[in-house]
């Protein structure tokens, strides 16, 4: 892993970071932080102050006795409701069309009968369970990089702008990641380590605290979406539609792959891909940067996107008098692969029978060219719902390692799990509240329910597995919680709302 990395010299930096998000430093005072034992260097970097050490314990004690000023004014006014209040507004203007069948307009406009609804997600922080952490060995010439990265090809290019080489001059030596999901595709901790290892003439290894990575994530993009459906008079769905509102991270990531008036296709997965036999369909997406950098985060905006469209699904087929399993199977006729795998989660689980005390929630989705649905067994207490079981069917097309794709489905849910429940990261006057896992929950070993993993056999090509189970949680333990409750969640995390 990328903190167990041992060279010969190597010395420890740790960063002071700006605070508040996008800071600068204003002044510094680092008398006392030169004078402790075994610090060498004080680097002023391009991402805040390095403190480098014999120790990485020293390291970091020093960087505490820094005395900087901060300039934070280009983000005192972000907070959670100013992100909030961009997205409303910005929803209420017109999208791009991802994907258009019929006039979902004009049929809601005729429908007997119509189904409003607003969804609100959240910031959302990696936590990956090793911090940010690189390796550099800048030389006359040259520069070795060891680091868990996701994206050697971005990580060898900031290297070298860091150091003043040519990419061809840096090589990059991956470690194993201690968690990615996303995070290692950014490369923010790699010029500060390049910049603190060309200063002291020797290797360098950077490694952020907790505290740092927590408040200086590139974030899950929040989300607010609306959706619209109608019935006619003989109760079919005959339109739906999904207004998408949210930032894009591609366009920051990829500058230029997302030319102006265009659809950024990974904001709208889960979402233009809508399986369900309906006449007329509309689906847009309207960009809105929120003021902070956004990141790709584990299933991407599948787990922003599944959770709208098929909590919507359940609250339609309950407006239609009608089981959500039935509900969904007529409108699944014509597509095999995502009927099968609700036919086999929903036997696998015994939803026909669920134990007295406990509620099922259904999710399908296709991600990554896999098809998958889950049901989720809940109770409530207390108030508090309990997930007991979630029951995952998987057509991952042609399947190789079996340990892996139940590996990979157990992660994910877990994963997903801990956001549903949880997850949240809240803004105020351009700082993160949230620090650590005390006030960032994941899920703890008694808290883990029974995780069931059927594969469905296909000869389909191989599709992905490593993301898409994650997206899928979220809406079918809210899907239960409606059917023990008849309360419908409409924002995450779950904990933010008082259930009966």
């Amino acid at each position: 892993f990328g903190i167990d990395v041992k060279l010969p010299g190597m010395l420890h930096a740790a960063l002071a970071q700006p605070p508040m998000l996008g800071g600068k430093v204003r002044r510094l005072d680092d008398t006392a932080a030169k004078g402790m034992p075994g610090v060498r260097h004080v680097v002023s970097t391009s991402s805040g102050i390095a403190v480098v050490a014999d120790s990485w314990w020293q390291a970091r004690k020093a960087r505490d006795a820094l005395r900087i000023e901060w300039d934070g004014s280009a983000t005192a006014a972000l907070n959670d409701g100013s992100i909030l209040r961009g997205l409303k507004q910005a929803s209420s203007g017109a999208g791009l069309v991802a994907r258009q069948v019929g006039d979902a307009d004009a049929a809601l406009e005729s429908a007997r009968r119509v189904v409003r609804a607003e969804y609100q997600l959240p910031l959302l922080a990696h936590a990956t369970l090793e911090p940010q952490v690189c390796t550099a060995d800048v030389r006359a010439g040259a520069c070795d990089l060891y680091i868990p990265t996701q994206s050697q090809g971005a990580a060898q290019a900031a290297a070298a702008a860091a150091a003043g080489l040519k990419p061809g001059q840096v090589n990059v030596h991956t470690t194993f990641l201690g968690g990615g999901f996303g995070r290692r595709l950014e490369v923010d901790v790699i010029g500060a380590a390049v910049e603190a290892s060309k200063e002291a003439g020797k290797p360098v290894k950077l490694l952020w605290t907790r505290e740092d990575d927590m408040t200086h994530d590139a974030y899950r993009p929040p989300a607010w979406d609306t959706a619209a459906a109608g019935f006619d008079g003989d109760g079919r769905l005959v339109a739906w539609k999904l207004h998408l509102t949210g930032p894009s991270i591609t366009a920051r990531v990829f500058p230029g792959a997302i030319p102006a008036g265009s659809v950024d296709p990974f904001c709208v997965e889960a979402a233009a891909n809508f399986p369900y036999d309906v006449p007329n369909i509309l689906v847009d997406w309207v960009r809105h940067e929120v003021g902070l950098d956004v990141g790709y985060w584990r299933s991407v905006s599948h787990a922003l996107n599944c959770f709208v469209a098929e909590s919507f699904m359940d609250e339609l087929a309950y407006a239609a008098g009608k089981d959500p399993a039935e509900f969904r199977r007529a409108l699944l006729a014509k597509q095999p692969r995502y009927l099968e795998v609700l036919e086999v989660a929903l036997r696998r689980a015994g939803h026909d029978k669920p134990a007295e005390g406990r509620f099922q929630g259904i999710a399908v989705m296709e991600g990554y060219d896999t098809f998958m649905a889950q049901v989720a067994e809940i109770s409530i207490a207390d108030g508090k719902v309990k997930v007991h079981r979630i029951v995952c069917a998987v057509d991952c097309g042609q399947a190789v390692n079996l340990g892996i794709i139940t590996a990979q489905i157990e992660s994910s849910v877990i994963f997903g799990l801990s956001a549903a429940l949880w997850g949240e990261i809240n803004v105020q006057g351009g700082r993160v509240q949230q620090t650590n896992f005390h006030d960032y929950r994941v899920l703890r070993l008694d808290e883990v329910p029974a995780i069931e993993t059927h594969l469905v056999s296909s000869d389909n090509p191989p599709g992905g597995i490593g993301e898409p189970a994650t997206a899928l949680v979220a809406p079918a333990v809210c899907n239960a919680i409606f059917a023990a409750t008849k309360q419908r969640l409409r924002s995450l995390p779950i904990a933010r709302h008082k259930l009966a």
